[in-house]
């Protein structure tokens, strides 16, 4: 009896500390003030207004003159002077949120920020989570990769609702504008008659592509809401090594006649579709398109001769590893001047260089330095002036903070325009002569400062946030970490997150969130309450997260590691800085450490106990590609290449699953539509083949991230407790 009593005590202490951990988001919520600035421009152009929240339930409206920098704060607009009619332009839109159901094809969007400010782009997810993509600035064009089918979400830089768009099976664009009930509608189409139309009307190019065999997915629905009985959703879902269309350009003359443009400089191109775009020259004299050449070692831009069809090259990268054609691949086209600026990683680093259109020649460098580009937000031809997002610029800050920069197309006069330590978001004044420069880090509760586009000095502090309330409500600050990886000199950077009851004279264990997808780097950077992060610490976890080597942003090499190798996801690099961390902070158990990810975090956190079981002694998996042949191509072929060898063999788990120790639980959605879930029960065949104890848990009537899911993260939850004992 005494022993069962002990199990009953000790089981509703461990459901309490769920509990506890599970309200920690509410008990959280609307704490921090004074964090959002959303301006408000008066014609003038040298003044605006903006409402700031200052506590719970309490605001305040702020009139900024921006030539002098003065500030005024009154409880109303009609008490600064300003009719209360300009509030009623800044409600929000009413926008009906939906999620994303299914996935076709691959396809692609294009929005067109007309707006006088930024936008935020989320994709929602199949539980209609919203998955942040970055940003539309003010004045710029983005495009994204999509699927038919996917939802994405517009939204302003303070969460009003803007649009809500889907990915249809061929590309689309849109405007975001700021008219209608959506605030988007579609561009007028480019492709008249199928193709692309000359400036002068002379003719019309098109591509023609055989058709190739498109690989079906079959998902079972094993409990749809309409039927008792199953339903099979079949998907198109091409994967690495697949056939892909092989597109034919042809030019079609105002008089029906017809030149097929030879094949030879684009004859082994990477696309998923078969479709391709092209670019006029303003003079009809040629047009210019993309060849990704399947393996992503070779890209061009090749030129057509509208009359012969004769090609030629650009421009032309090659890479003895891989050309990140998905994410650096920019350009923007100066006609007037027959010149092109291009972006390009060939000196280790991703920088923009100029080319001369009419020879293919580059002319010079335009921006150079140990450190990358991150992004373009504008090129102004006229003044002949680039600006520019940038990290890694100033020794002994964090090396991914982006900061905004400037520099003259002919490569001189590079300035970066923001000082503040930390992360930065831009936004300009309808003029540009201003911006408002938003910067925080992991640790650091943002700061909003108005400053001169001329030469970024400073004119005032417009807002600093107030965190206060949210750490007298348990919430703890993140603490940045940094230490050496495998090679003994590169800084791997991270966070750690202590629980709100933190005890330094206990001993905790540790558990890592892990992503380590070589599009991006992953270890947050600006603030925020990480809740994902703080809800497992509050179970009494020292929870971790860092981009080890593989990662994206810290130039060309350190990004190679992941080339044909995503089963090393800077594991070295990670256990270095767990154990580095742990010299100095004796709470860190270092014989009690668990990890857990999602996707292609799925595929690292099982990674951990086959390879580094040293370390590494429980791990969850949610929805894990974990054989690269079995997931999606684009992705997949771009650090993998092609064609399929055997360093798929070598970073599959399926093919290691006999490798495994430690305690593992692999979860995946029945009705994933990202990442075949057959690749998970791959996984537990090959684990029930060799014999191996593991837990699985497939849940019905989900998609991709399952684990994020009510039930998947209360059982992500029991599962790191069960193994490592907080």
């Amino acid at each position: 009896m005494k022993t069962l009593l002990l199990l009953i005590c000790a089981t509703a202490a461990m459901s309490a500390d769920f509990d506890a951990a599970l309200s920690f988001p509410k008990r959280t919520e609307n704490k921090v003030f004074r964090d959002h600035v959303q301006a408000h421009w008066l014609p003038d152009g040298k003044s605006f207004w903006y409402r700031v929240q200052t506590g719970p339930g309490t605001h305040e409206f702020v009139l900024i003159d921006a030539t002098s920098g003065s500030r005024k704060a009154a409880p109303s607009l009609k008490a600064l002077g300003l009719p209360e009619k300009e509030a009623v332009k800044t409600s929000a839109m009413k926008v009906e949120l939906r999620r994303t159901t299914r996935t076709g094809e691959s396809s692609g969007l294009k929005f067109i920020n007309q707006l006088g400010e930024d936008v935020e782009l989320y994709w929602i997810n199949q539980e209609g989570g919203h998955v942040r993509y970055g940003g539309v600035r003010a004045g710029t064009e983005r495009e994204q990769h999509t699927f038919e089918g996917h939802v994405w979400l517009i939204t302003s830089r303070t969460g009003e609702h803007l649009a809500v768009v889907e990915g249809a099976s061929q590309p689309q664009t849109f405007i975001i504008d700021g008219k209608g009930i959506s605030k988007a509608k579609t561009e007028a189409p480019k492709k008249p008659e199928g193709g692309f139309r000359s400036p002068d009307g002379s003719c019309v190019v098109f591509t023609e592509a055989e058709k190739v065999e498109r690989r079906k997915v079959t998902i079972v629905e094993s409990t749809p809401n309409d039927s008792v009985q199953p339903k099979l959703k079949v998907i198109d879902y091409i994967k690495p090594g697949d056939s892909l269309p092989k597109p034919q350009w042809v030019i079609e003359k105002s008089d029906g006649t017809k030149v097929r443009v030879a094949r030879d400089l684009y004859e082994n191109l990477f696309t998923e579709s078969g479709r391709l775009d092209a670019v006029w020259s303003p003079d009809s004299s040629e047009f210019y398109f993309d060849y990704n050449q399947r393996g992503h070692q070779l890209y061009r831009i090749l030129a057509v001769n509208a009359k012969t069809g004769s090609v030629r090259v650009v421009v032309e990268e090659t890479s003895k590893t891989f050309i990140h054609y998905s994410g650096k691949s920019w350009r923007h086209w100066l006609h007037s001047s027959s010149e092109l600026i291009w972006m390009s990683e060939r000196d280790g680093w991703c920088h923009l260089w100029l080319y001369d259109t009419k020879t293919g020649k580059p002319k010079h460098q335009i921006t150079k330095g140990a450190w990358p580009v991150r992004e373009v937000l504008q090129v102004d031809e006229a003044k002949r002036v680039v600006w520019f997002m940038a990290s890694g610029l100033k020794a002994g800050e964090d090396p991914y903070h982006l900061h905004l920069c400037r520099v003259n197309i002919d490569g001189s006069g590079f300035q970066q325009l923001t000082t503040g330590d930390g992360n930065h978001h831009i936004e300009f004044s309808p003029k540009r002569d201003f911006f408002i420069d938003t910067w925080s880090r992991a640790d650091h509760p943002p700061v909003t400062e108005l400053r001169r586009s001329s030469d970024g000095g400073l004119i005032c502090e417009l807002e600093k946030a107030d965190a206060s309330a949210l750490l007298a409500a348990g919430w703890t600050m993140p603490e940045r970490f940094v230490a050496k990886g495998r090679d003994g000199k590169t800084d791997i950077h991270g966070v750690i997150v202590k629980p709100s009851n933190f005890d330094p004279a206990k001993k905790y264990p540790i558990v890592e969130n892990i992503y380590a997808g070589p599009h991006g780097s992953f270890a947050p950077k600006e603030f925020s309450r990480l809740m994902g992060h703080h809800v497992i610490a509050e179970l009494g976890f020292i929870v971790v997260q860092m981009d080890g080597m593989g990662t994206n942003h810290r130039g060309k090499a350190f990004h190679d590691v992941c080339w044909k190798n995503l089963k090393d996801a800077g594991f070295p690099d990670r256990k270095l800085w767990i154990k580095e961390a742990a010299k100095t902070r004796p709470w860190m158990d270092l014989n009690r450490v668990g990890i857990y990810g999602g996707s292609a975090g799925g595929q690292n956190a099982m990674r951990a106990l086959l390879d580094h079981h040293d370390f590494y002694k429980v791990a969850v998996a949610d929805c894990g590609c974990h054989d690269n042949r079995m997931d999606k191509i684009w992705w997949n072929e771009q650090w993998m290449g092609w064609p399929v060898d055997e360093s798929y063999v070598k970073s599959s788990n399926k093919e290691d699953a006999a490798k495994l120790q430690g305690h593992l639980l692999l979860i995946v959605g029945e009705l994933d539509t990202n990442v075949d879930p057959a690749s998970t029960m791959q996984v537990v065949a090959a684990l029930q083949k060799a014999g191996k104890t593991f837990d699985f848990m497939p849940i019905a009537s989900t998609g991709h991230g399952a684990a994020e899911t009510p039930y998947g993260s209360r059982l992500r939850m029991e599962f790191l407790v069960r193994h490592l004992k907080p």
